[in-house]
């Protein structure tokens, strides 16, 4: 299993980013997909997550509204729109795959396999 995930950068407050978590050496569409983030000094948490067929999303209380999860089975790719960043947006982004299609909550550990992250800072 590889997730490369792609897309980071630096932006100021208010700007746009969008990730992208390319993945191969599984069935990319028999599995709910998630975002987390970790800032520095803090624990990895939740962003968001998408079902097999991206009827079923969750987000962090704190993204809701700002930042879109989707995902193509066609080329094995799960994306995270990000709007009006803010600084507290800052740290790694890192896509995971869930144990199974549905019904994957926001825990870490519903998840099995961990992308090598990409860096997420906002500032002016």
């Amino acid at each position: 299993v590889q997730l490369v995930e792609s897309g980071g950068g630096l932006v100021q407050p208010g700007g746009s980013l969008r990730l992208s978590c390319a993945a191969s050496g599984f069935t990319f569409s028999s599995y709910v997909m998630g975002w987390f983030r970790q800032a520095p000094g803090k624990e990895r948490e939740f962003v968001s997550n998408i079902d097999w067929i991206g009827i079923t999303i969750l987000y962090a209380d704190s993204v809701k509204g700002r930042f879109t999860i989707s995902r193509d089975n066609a080329k094995n790719t799960l994306y995270l729109q990000m709007n009006s960043l803010k600084p507290e947006d800052t740290g790694v982004y890192y896509c995971a795959v869930g144990s199974r299609t549905r019904g994957v909550g926001r825990s870490l550990g519903e998840y099995t396999y961990w992308g090598r992250g990409t860096q997420v800072t906002v500032s002016s």
